[in-house]
């Protein structure tokens, strides 16, 4: 390979992804300023493509093999910048802005993110595109809201700003040998969740790891909020349709048992220091029985685990569950090649490049699962049609405002040191979203 790496309601309940047979089509065509890979000559060119995912990922493995189809199709070379996450989240706005945008990246969808940039003109519209290519035609109607903004930034109409071409949730990890070792019954519900982490109390065992510092934990609390929560409650938290109480029962749920749960002893203190690579490595080194997190692991968890046997399972005893399209492709508006960028994503939509992501451990929007064999990838794409089937997806507890995933880690910091109470997270957590909130209602 050529490229080089450089570190650097209806809307909501309509028919999240389902992952069935899709159509695809690699015809790319050359309507308008696109081109599909096969129909131009563009050696000497070079495509900077910027994205937040390891080499082990599903998503790594992937653009990995999109990459050399599009520099063997293109003649253009790829410079490859890998970058975090977290980084990434914070520095966009500007970054996206300057001589040194790439061309095409990865980035963080909803409201305060994607969305934020579509409505400050930092990211590019691709309708056009959309047209050329036929990608509105793979993504199903809970995968397409996130790939549309309106003109406050708002997702699920107006212009498309972004491509997600794979799917994602958050469920439960767990390390069946532990459970097998103590004799715990792996739960099916949440007070069979609390009886056995308090299992793992009584043995000297921290029962979940977790990363205050970073989305875990954030997410963890949505979780909690989503037990007690309907389609409503979701809408008015993430599409702002009415005020939400900040007293009420889902969130005064979440921060009340997540305080619980760190007196008890279910949670260390140590996460409020620790990153979520952290807290996905004491899961991986068999540290911790329990780990809370996204699909986004699946493919590194599948291959970097040699000493135990994991399982997984949608958290027990709930409907809704934090999850979406997966982050999108987007093109920055200072882009030196957006039609090669263009072409680009329109690979990472191709029907080989989607079962490989499926084999991988990932969850492709555009494949034929009846390309995708592997008995681990099936699993996956069980659980997660057990959402769907459900109308679970969620999204993501950060995606209301452009600063709420921040706001929302200090906030789980404060519950896990102690510093404030469950009413006082609260309180703050309303106070930082209704600043932002208030004026879109």
């Amino acid at each position: 390979m050529k490229y080089r790496i450089t570190a650097a309601t209806a809307v909501l309940a309509a028919g999240a992804l389902s992952l069935s047979a899709c159509s695809s089509s690699d015809d790319g065509g050359d309507g308008g300023s696109s081109a599909g890979a096969g129909d131009g000559d563009y050696t000497g060119e070079t495509l900077t493509v910027m994205h937040y995912e390891g080499d082990e990922s599903a998503m790594g493995i992937a653009w990995n093999k999109a990459i050399e189809i599009f520099e063997e199709e293109t003649g253009a070379t790829v410079d490859l910048q890998t970058t975090a996450f977290e980084d990434l989240n914070a520095s966009a706005q500007q970054l996206f802005d300057s001589s040194d945008a790439p061309d095409v990246s990865e980035y963080n969808k909803g409201n305060g993110t994607a969305g934020q940039l579509a409505a400050t003109g930092v990211i590019l519209p691709l309708d056009d595109a959309y047209e050329t290519y036929g990608w509105a035609d793979k993504l199903s109607a809970g995968i397409d809201t996130i790939a549309k903004y309106d003109e406050d930034g708002v997702m699920g109409s107006g212009s498309w700003y972004g491509v997600p071409n794979y799917g994602e949730f958050v469920f439960l990890y767990y390390n069946q040998d532990m459970f097998d070792e103590y004799g715990i019954d792996v739960p099916t519900d949440e007070a069979s969740l609390e009886a056995a982490m308090q299992a793992f109390v009584d043995e000297g065992v921290t029962p979940l790891t977790t990363s205050a510092q970073e989305y875990p934990m954030g997410q963890l609390w949505y979780q909690l909020a989503l037990s007690q929560a309907d389609r409503s409650w979701v809408d008015a938290y993430q599409l702002y349709t009415e005020e939400v109480d900040w007293a009420g029962p889902e969130v005064s749920y979440a921060s009340g048992t997540l305080a619980d749960w760190v007196d008890a002893g279910y949670i260390s203190g140590d996460a409020s220091g620790m990153t979520a690579e952290d807290a996905g490595l004491q899961f991986i080194n068999g540290e911790a029985p329990m780990f809370y997190s996204g699909s986004w692991w699946y493919g590194r968890m599948l291959s970097d685990i040699t000493d135990f046997e994991m399982g997984i399972t949608n958290w027990p005893g709930t409907t809704l569950t934090p999850g979406s399209g997966g982050n999108i492709w987007v093109v920055p508006v200072e882009s030196k090649q957006p039609e090669l960028a263009e072409v680009f994503i329109d690979v990472t939509m191709r029907p080989e490049v989607q079962a490989l992501l499926g084999e991988s451990g990932g969850l492709p929007v555009a494949a034929d699962t009846s390309d995708i064999a592997d008995a681990d990838a099936q699993a996956l794409i069980e659980l997660f049609n057990e959402v769907n089937d459900r109308d679970g997806l969620s999204f993501y507890p950060d995606w209301p405002t452009p600063t709420f995933y921040g706001d929302l880690n200090s906030v789980m910091q404060g519950i896990v040191n102690g510093a404030v109470s469950a009413d006082e997270a609260n309180t703050q957590l309303m106070d930082y979203y209704e600043s932002y909130v208030a004026d879109l209602r």
